[in-house]
């Protein structure tokens, strides 16, 4: 099977669409196709802090509709899904950009957006396992043992990563590098960590290259292992990336 899995798009709808245009996708029926029958993986986090994220819902909720595509939730998906069930969610770190785009639309829209957006959350698996298990594309990561699970301890590992519970001095939670220790047989793409360039660790894959911190949205072209990228025309915030050399598996 022929995937390319796309990093963190975080409301960067232009960026998709200049990833999506490159990787030989066509956009003319307002959705990308590839004329070779390769389908879009999204890792996540498809909202928040970009400046068109009601857009990249509509485009994301189509092609899972049409089977065009396959998406597993992120973090930041997990708090709009419970936003739009109308939970008490603090509406901070991004959320707020997604919101303030909703709260502009007509209630109709509204409505049909977040029916919609409910439906692509609750349809989809936690992680992605594709190609008769060789491929795993999961927000986070995942290990090894937790695999084929579904458990709540699966949930919080690919929402989050392997978080200690204990928090950095800036605050975010403190995460082990799950990656080094990975020794499983998939091939493992996730993201949520921003890096400057794609992290290869074993067997293991981040694409998450910082797209609405000013980077780039990264694409990775499986089977083939090729990296595709575009440059970001958000505002480069050094600070948001977490330094990593690519390296051999």
């Amino acid at each position: 099977m022929k995937v390319d899995v796309i990093g963190d798009v975080h409301g960067c709808y232009d960026e998709l669409y200049r990833l999506t245009s490159e990787l030989g996708y066509s956009w003319e029926t307002c959705l990308p196709v590839h004329p070779d029958g390769h389908k879009l993986s999204f890792v996540g986090d498809l909202t928040d802090r970009g400046p068109q994220s009601i857009q990249v819902i509509k485009v994301v909720v189509k092609l899972i509709q049409e089977e065009k595509g396959y998406y597993s939730p992120g973090n930041h998906c997990n708090k709009l899904y419970r936003y739009f069930l109308g939970n008490k969610v603090q509406v901070s770190h991004g959320l707020e950009t997604t919101v303030a785009e909703y709260q502009a639309l007509s209630s109709s829209e509204q409505k049909k957006v977040s029916e919609s957006f409910r439906w692509l959350y609750e349809q989809a698996p936690l992680y992605q396992v594709l190609d008769n298990k060789r491929l795993v594309v999961a927000h986070a990561g995942i290990r090894e043992d937790l695999i084929g699970k579904n458990h709540k301890r699966v949930k919080k590992f690919v929402l989050y990563g392997d978080i200690t519970g204990k928090t950095n001095p800036d605050g975010t939670p403190e995460r082990l590098d799950w990656a080094k220790q990975y020794q499983g047989k998939p091939l493992v793409i996730y993201g949520h960590t921003p890096v400057t360039e794609p992290r290869i660790v074993k067997n293991t894959v981040n694409i998450d290259t910082g797209a609405v911190f000013g980077g780039k949205l990264t694409a990775y072209r499986y089977p083939k292992g090729e990296m595709v990228s575009v440059a970001s025309t958000m505002p480069y915030e050094e600070t948001r990336f977490r330094e990593s050399k690519a390296q051999a598996p």
